[in-house]
């Protein structure tokens, strides 16, 4: 290298250098001068890949059991062996349409622990009434079977099928790509797959072993900030699980069908010490607004 461009690139790495240390400076600023918690709900996050992440699920994780045992698990795994499914899939749409919720209802009149639809979903899986939709088990393997209908019309691509569970087969083409699925239904995935995320934790290869399980416990919530982007919900528990560690938060639909961050507990001790934590950190949550 001549003297003359060892001297250009020297400046230009010293402009760089110098550049990259204003940035550093102005990073530390904005930290100390936004309140974290709205500069952590309002950072950029890569968009995920749904599609290729459900095809790397079913390649490599579907046969995976849970650590965990969950309430009506026996009804799961007489629907998964029936339909073909993976237990963990069942699991994770059940956690997120209702948290094992047999009673369960939304104000888009969805019923039972997997929410299906009243009528037309409903009626066309051979329910006759609202009250059979809470019957758990004939839930579970009505739903199941719905999936892998679903799935045949897809040709397996679970991507797709979770698409049309959500929005509708008749909106979601067969051999649709993933940057013409609809945002909304792009959403639901990203959101059942966040709950599959939960199922899989811990969990193992299923060796035909038995293994003492903990008993699942979904817990009482109360909303702490509402979220329309599956990215930004991910960014922000991310961000919580480095700050406040032990807080329990999770990502769940309320009763009327809108998707929070919650606070989860399972007695009066824990949610008492949590929603103190909260406050510390600047969240004032509402008592009032608590579900199941």
């Amino acid at each position: 290298m001549n003297g003359y461009l060892q001297e250009a690139v020297m400046k230009d790495c010293n402009r760089t250098a110098g550049i990259a240390v204003a940035v550093f400076i102005l990073m530390i600023s904005v930290l100390f001068l936004f309140p974290r918690h709205i500069f952590a709900s309002k950072m950029k996050i890569k968009k995920m890949n749904y599609s290729a992440l459900w095809r790397e699920y079913l390649c490599h994780e579907a046969e995976i059991e849970p650590l965990q045992k969950y309430p009506y698990e026996f009804c799961f795994r007489a629907a998964a062996r029936e339909y073909g499914l993976p237990l963990t899939l069942l699991l994770a749409l059940a956690r997120g349409e209702s948290d094992f919720n047999p009673r369960a209802k939304s104000s888009k009149s969805c019923y039972g622990i997997m929410q299906i639809n009243w009528p037309d979903t409903a009626r066309d899986l051979g329910f006759r009434s609202i009250r059979e939709l809470y019957n758990p088990c004939r839930n579970i393997k009505a739903d199941a079977g719905y999936l892998k209908k679903l799935l045949r019309r897809y040709n397996g691509d679970l991507y797709l099928a979770l698409a049309a569970y959500n929005y509708g087969p008749g909106r979601i083409p067969i051999g649709a790509q993933p940057w013409s699925v609809p945002r909304g239904a792009d959403w639901y995935s990203g959101y059942i797959y966040h709950h599959l995320q939960y199922v899989l934790t811990g969990a193992q290869p299923n060796t035909g072993k038995k293994i003492k399980k903990q008993q699942y416990k979904p817990g009482s919530k109360i909303p702490v900030i509402l979220f329309h982007s599956p990215f930004r919900a991910r960014s922000f528990l991310a961000y919580f699980k480095t700050r406040a560690p032990d807080l329990r938060l999770d990502w769940f639909r309320t009763t009327l069908g809108e998707t929070y961050i919650v606070l989860v507990f399972n007695s009066r001790r824990e949610k008492k010490r949590s929603i103190m934590r909260m406050r510390k950190l600047g969240y004032y949550l509402n008592v009032k607004e608590e579900f199941q």
